[in-house]
């Protein structure tokens, strides 16, 4: 057994946990601190100083903020068991959405962070909605208690109302708040916490001060009224008024929060060192291991048939979340669901039938790596691999081809232009680019049929900025940007039943083919398209295959107005042919004109909106609600968020641009705003 192996720890000793939360909710401050705490590393790195371990990249450290997902492994002792576990700390800011998906999908459980004082916010929502479609269990931590305008009570209410599918469960109580937050009551051991020190590392145990002792029975005895509604064990307790020890408490707490029934939810200051040990000690108690998380669905390449995939299975299988670009090897993150992967075994990519060996294998801590002699079921790590390797394929053993489910992207909404400064820069920029969309699925670069440039779509204003910055200062390449542009799209007026037809004479040889289909647009399509085929089976495959790929294809390129199609559900009902007659070509041509028919029947240009959320002193509220009205937004509402005022309206993507800028002047600075699609 290597010695920094793993495989050291048993499964039930190892924890995959992402956090997550809107931007500037403390979740790399809070990330610093379990580092720390648990020996990791020997300083807490500081966001404002810039120093922090999880934010390596310059433009992370020069804005304050988290761009990519940035992993580390590291032990922390709980309940006198050394647990590793495997965090991930996310972006949270919304152009970044797709570093949060792809990290969702490889965890196990999720910490979810919110700010004491701004609460529930529009990236809060998006981020729980995102975890909730991997079924993740939560354990959520109300952040910032420390701060002018904090209230656990109204935040706590907030996340009840806007999370109703399952149930918040305080488990801890603060002690003060604002500027006299001293601590935090455990209400289940029932002790005062609090932690001395300039790094908060001496956890004091205490009984319950006499002030507090009134409380800390009503905090509790609410903790116990919930929990009896989904425990057996607890509500027979509780209603015979017997007492019920920690250690029960803890077992049923945990197999509620797996099951999803309810959130534990923690109190405290990163920023003043309050409340994280117990929240380290939440991650090990009520997050899963990744044997409860059960068994994973996989495809076998070769039949389609659904195979699943059990955490003590032999053959290894794990899904590539992540690539970092390199010049003929990538830096490939990996989360492995069975099997033991060890050097030098072969890996087969069956997405592109490559064969991988396996040189290194690497335990992940930020920007540096550790090596490691192998890895077990359950556990995530970095392997070194070739270029061909994309976010979302699997590795699996050659003599077990299985294909996991991948991972989805959002499409990019906004574009720029980007020329190099010097023609011989060309290349350079083309290969970079390529570097750059293989490293992060939401950009895309493209080059316009029509015009030659080279245009980078991403996910807003931001993303793009941070993108083009990365050209210059770590590729060195000088170049021009043009205006950011929206990505408009169109969709059909009306549902459409149409026929086309191709028939041509292509060197003697008379070419035909015709085929019937039906559109209709379909709302808030999740995939945005759906073609499907009514046809018979005794059709050539490869007719029906073309039928298909080109309807799809051809709404992808473009409608009336030259935008990309979207919504819309499109089932080809009839292809007629001859065998002597017919090919291939000849069914897209058809495809195509009984599509250029269905635009013919009109379409409408759709624009991207954005939810946005703006926190405002009151006496600016009203300044701050003109200026965006100016700008077609449709104000949902106001409400009290402490002494600030929260503005909800939706705005077209297009009206936000230079947004970021205007804000602090239409404030005198005290505004802040988030925005999602």
């Amino acid at each position: 057994m290597a010695k920094n192996s793993s495989k050291a720890y048993g499964l039930n000793e190892i924890r995959n946990v992402g956090i997550i939360a809107h931007i500037d909710a403390g979740k790399t401050t809070t990330t610093e601190r379990f580092l720390y705490y648990s020996g990791k590393t020997h300083r807490i790195g500081e966001v404002d100083n810039g120093n922090t371990v999880m934010d390596y990249l310059d433009e992370e450290r020069e804005r304050g903020i988290t761009i990519v997902a940035a992993s580390a492994s590291f032990p922390w002792t709980s309940d006198g068991n050394s647990q590793l576990i495997h965090l991930i700390d996310t972006p949270g800011h919304i152009d970044f959405t797709a570093e949060v998906e792809r990290s969702l999908r490889v965890c196990d459980g999720a910490v979810v962070i919110f700010s004491a004082v701004e609460g529930v916010e529009a990236q809060s929502e998006k981020v729980w909605r995102q975890s909730s479609k991997y079924k993740l269990p939560k354990i959520a931590f109300i952040n910032k208690l420390d701060r002018m305008g904090a209230s656990y009570a109204r935040v706590r209410a907030e996340m009840q109302e806007k999370f109703n599918d399952v149930t918040i469960c305080p488990i801890q109580m603060p002690v003060g708040e604002e500027s006299t937050l001293e601590g935090i009551v455990d209400l289940i051991d029932g002790n005062f916490l609090w932690f001395e020190g300039d790094d908060g590392s001496d956890v004091r145990s205490e009984d319950i001060p006499d002030d507090l002792k009134n409380d800390f029975e009503v905090a509790r005895e609410e903790m116990l009224a919930i929990l009896a509604d989904y425990s057996d064990i607890i509500a027979e307790a509780y209603l015979e008024e017997r007492a019920i020890d920690s250690e029960t408490l803890v077992r049923e707490i945990r197999g509620l929060a797996i099951q999803g029934d309810i959130v534990p939810l923690f109190a405290g200051s990163a920023k003043k060192n309050i409340g994280i040990q117990p929240l380290l000690d939440g991650i090990v108690r009520y997050l899963p291991n990744p044997e409860e998380r059960g068994v994973v669905q996989a495809v076998n390449p070769s039949s389609g048939a659904v195979e699943e995939i059990g955490i003590d299975d032999s053959d290894f299988t794990g899904l590539v979340f992540k690539v970092l670009a390199g010049g003929s090897a990538d830096l490939l993150y990996i989360r492995s669901y069975s099997g033991v992967l060890r050097l030098n075994d072969k890996l087969l990519n069956p997405r592109t039938g490559e064969k991988i060996k396996v040189k290194r294998l690497l335990r992940l801590y930020s920007k540096n790596v550790e090596p490691v002699d192998e890895i077990g079921a359950g556990d995530i790590a970095g392997v070194i691999g070739p270029a061909g390797v994309a976010t979302g394929d699997t590795l699996c053993s050659p003599s077990h081809p299985l294909l996991l489910e991948s991972i989805t992207f959002p499409d990019p909404i906004i574009s720029i232009a980007v020329e190099p400064k010097s023609s011989k820069d060309k290349d350079r920029l083309d290969e970079v680019l390529r570097i750059l969309c293989r490293e992060d699925p939401t950009l895309q670069a493209v080059t316009h049929e029509t015009t030659g440039q080279r245009l980078l779509s991403g996910m807003g204003e931001l993303h793009l900025e941070i993108n083009c910055d990365r050209l210059r200062n770590e590729f060195k390449i000088e170049a021009k940007f043009g205006m950011q542009q929206v990505a408009f799209r169109e969709t059909l007026l009306n549902p459409a039943k149409v026929r086309g037809e191709f028939k041509k004479t292509i060197a003697d040889q008379e070419v035909w083919a015709e085929v019937e289909i039906e559109l209709e647009p379909a709302p808030k399509l999740p995939e945005g398209l759906a073609v499907s085929s009514e046809l018979p089976k005794n059709l050539p495959l490869e007719w029906r295959e073309s039928a298909s790929s080109t309807l799809l294809n051809g709404m992808k390129t473009g409608g009336n107005w030259g935008y990309p199609l979207i919504y819309i559900k499109a089932l080809i009902t009839e292809l007629k042919g001859d065998s002597t007659k017919t090919t291939d070509a000849a069914v897209a041509g058809a495809v195509l004109d009984a599509l250029h028919a269905a635009l013919g029947h009109g379409t409408k240009l759709l624009e991207p909106l954005v939810r946005l959320e703006i926190l405002a002193p009151e006496n600016v509220i009203g300044e701050i609600t003109g200026y965006i009205q100016a700008r077609r937004a449709v104000i949902h509402g106001i409400d009290d968020a402490g002494p600030s005022k929260k503005l909800l309206c939706e705005v077209p993507l297009a009206e936000m641009f230079g947004f970021g800028t205007a804000l602090p002047k239409l404030s005198g600075g005290r505004a802040s705003f988030s925005m999602e699609p």
